[in-house]
Formats: C-alpha cells, sequence, structure tokens
C-alpha cells in the first residue's frame, strides 16, 4: 500500500477542478486542503470534490502534514505564494509560468536549493501519450538527425470569450507568457535546451475591446506584445522558430512540426496530452499515423504533480522540475528582449531532457 503525499491547493479558480478531480486518479496523492482568498469559493470547490477542509491561506501554509503547495493563484501572485510555502518548509508545484520575473524565479530556486526543497511547474503535458510518442520517435531515429523546427500559435486573443480578459494585456501576459509555456516546454522536452535566441515582437493594437459578457464595452489598453516570433538556436544544432499571437483572426499552420534528416515528425497541440502524431518518411507516399504510446491521453491535470510527488520518495528528479521551466521563463523573456536590443542573445540558462515516461505501469502509478 503506497503512502500518500499530502498536498495542500491554494486558489481555487477555475482550473483547480481539473486538478481537483484528476489528482484523484493518482495513487500517491491525498488533497487534504484547498484555500482562496475567496473563501466561499474554496469551501464550494472542497465540498464539490470532497476534499477534508477549506481554510485560510495562511492555515495552509502552516499545517506541518502537507508536503506539496499547489499554487494555482494568477501568475503575478506565483512567485510570492512560492516562495511563502518555501519559507514554511513545503515544495512548490506551480501553474505556469514559474514567476513573471526572472529574479523572483532565480529566488524561487536558491530558496528551494538552500532548504533542500522541490519545485514544479506546469506544463505537464509533455508527460502525456502524445509527446511522449514523439520523444521515442526523435530518439530512436524515425526521422534521422533533426535539423529544424516550427511552432504556432495563432489566434485573436481572449476578449472574445474571456469574462475578464484584462490580465492578458498586461505584463506577464500576451500570447508567450499565456500559451508559450506550452509550446517551449514541448520543444525543449523534445529537443533539448536552446543556447542562442533573436525575435522580433510588436504590439498590434494598443486597445482591445471586450465584445461579450458583463464587460462588453470595456476598453483595455495594452502593456505587452501580441505578436511575437522568436527564432530558437537549440545546444543540439536545430534551428527552431515560434510565433504567439493575438493578433491572427484565422491560420491553418501547424501547431508543431520538427524536420529531420530522413522525415517530418508532426506533433500534437502541447497544450493537450494525446494526439494524433503524423509521421512522414523520406521517399514515401504520405503521411503514417503512429499509435500513441499506452500513457494518459485524456486531460491529466496533476502529472506533473504526482510524478514530484514519487521523486520525492525516491530521490530522482522530477520531470517538470524547476530547471527546465525557468529555462522556460527565460525563452519567454530574451525573445522579447531580442527584440528590444535588435541581436541575438546567448542563453544565460540551461536544462537536461526530461527522461522518458515509464510505460508499463498501472494508470495510477508512475514508478515502478
Amino acid at each position: 500500500m503506497i503512502t500518500k503525499t499530502k498536498v495542500g491547493i491554494i486558489g481555487t479558480g477555475n482550473i483547480s477542478s481539473a486538478y481537483l478531480e484528476i489528482s484523484k486518479t493518482f495513487d500517491i496523492l491525498d488533497v487534504v486542503a484547498v484555500a482562496d482568498i475567496d473563501s466561499p469559493r474554496a469551501k464550494a470547490q472542497a465540498e464539490k470534490y470532497g476534499i477534508p477542509r477549506a481554510i485560510a491561506p495562511e492555515e495552509l501554509l502552516a499545517d506541518p502534514d502537507i508536503q506539496i503547495v499547489l499554487n494555482l493563484t494568477p501568475p503575478a501572485g506565483h512567485a510570492e505564494l512560492a516562495l511563502a510555502a518555501l519559507e514554511a518548509g513545503k515544495s512548490v508545484y506551480n501553474e505556469k509560468p514559474l514567476a513573471i520575473f526572472r529574479e523572483d524565479a532565480q529566488k524561487m530556486l536558491r530558496l528551494a536549493g538552500e532548504k533542500g526543497l522541490r519545485i514544479g511547474c506546469a506544463p505537464d503535458t509533455f508527460m502525456g501519450a502524445g509527446l511522449q510518442t514523439c520523444r521515442k520517435l526523435i530518439d530512436d531515429g524515425a526521422i534521422g538527425v533533426p535539423v529544424a523546427a516550427t511552432a504556432f500559435m495563432l489566434g485573436h486573443g481572449p476578449e472574445d470569450w474571456h469574462p475578464a480578459p484584462d490580465f492578458f494585456y498586461k505584463t506577464g501576459g500576451g500570447p508567450m507568457f499565456d500559451m508559450g509555456p506550452y509550446y517551449l516546454t514541448a520543444l525543449v522536452s523534445l529537443l533539448g535546451p536552446v543556447q542562442r535566441v533573436t525575435g522580433s515582437t510588436r504590439i498590434s493594437f494598443p486597445e482591445r475591446v471586450v465584445s461579450r459578457g458583463p464587460n462588453a464595452g470595456h476598453r483595455i489598453a495594452v502593456e505587452t506584445p501580441t505578436h511575437l516570433v522568436g527564432v530558437l538556436d537549440f545546444a543540439s544544432g536545430v534551428v527552431g522558430n515560434i510565433i504567439t499571437s493575438f493578433d491572427v483572426w484565422k491560420a491553418s499552420l501547424p501547431r508543431i512540426e520538427i524536420y529531420g534528416s530522413e522525415g517530418t515528425l508532426s506533433v500534437p497541440d502541447p497544450n493537450t496530452f494525446g494526439g494524433p502524431v503524423r509521421l512522414f518518411k523520406a521517399r514515401a507516399d504520405d503521411w503514417e499515423d503512429i499509435p500513441l504510446l499506452p500513457l494518459r491521453s485524456a486531460n491529466s491535470r496533476s502529472l506533473g504533480l504526482a510524478d514530484m510527488a514519487y521523486a520525492l520518495r525516491s530521490g530522482r528528479a522530477h520531470r517538470a522540475n524547476s530547471d527546465m521551466a525557468y529555462h522556460v521563463l527565460d525563452l519567454m523573456h530574451t525573445i522579447i528582449d531580442a527584440s528590444r536590443e535588435g541581436r541575438h542573445i546567448q542563453m544565460q540558462s540551461s536544462c537536461e531532457r526530461p527522461a522518458r515516461m515509464v510505460l508499463g505501469l498501472p494508470v495510477s502509478e508512475l514508478d515502478g
């Protein structure tokens, strides 16, 4: 019988429902408390998902039995709460991004190192069946030597669907900080770290107008780039490019493609855990649909959290780790820095590719 790791969740907004539901499917996780500055919301989530306690954030941080704090606060609060949890002797798993500013993330990493604690960070979609199938294909040489990669996330922004989209257009928002972590984490997990970056960015429209809901007509002053293009020189030699935009009405570009000496790999949406995965082999007649590995392919938010709980027990590295999360944060900032400064910039951060998932285990387990 596995000994469960006690988890407390701070932040009970929309994303908490997925974590509260899916965490139950992992033998190692035991969510024992939820907290929010909006105490009625925390109480409602606790009742809905059968969580024993809905308490104040300060009370959760003071609970000596809680080993991991799952930080689901808005991005602007990620660093402050993570630092408080680390000071309280808890390991932390943050929703993405790791922090808004590099300096805050660096403080988190230093403090965790000093205290012998762990930091994990979403996204964990790279641990799902779709991207793990792609990782195995690359490692097995299915496309030969990878030489280039492309990634595209193009849309027209959240003001047409989100009831309160202001934060998407402030510092720490925009398409790169909102969706870039999925795409960059996928690329780094498949191809390794990036060593040099350049980029171009713009604020295409200085003002956005909410089109529906109770705030329809509300005007938002845009403070962060809404169309960003990055060129990524990977340490492995792969040359990649990424475009993220809130300025495009419609596009038909792929999510991610990786080009090799012997073929092309079509990578699924990195905001999902499943497929499809398609492979084109040199001189073939058409694409080949690749069966997914027997891993989680449905929405599995909590996968990275569970992996970190196992790693705390065994001492191994956890996959959605702070080094990769910081490298992704650094990449997002560096694309913007390179555009502003008009030059290539050598990356000051790096990371290892996380280990592939173990096959052949029950769906509720991650370590044999």
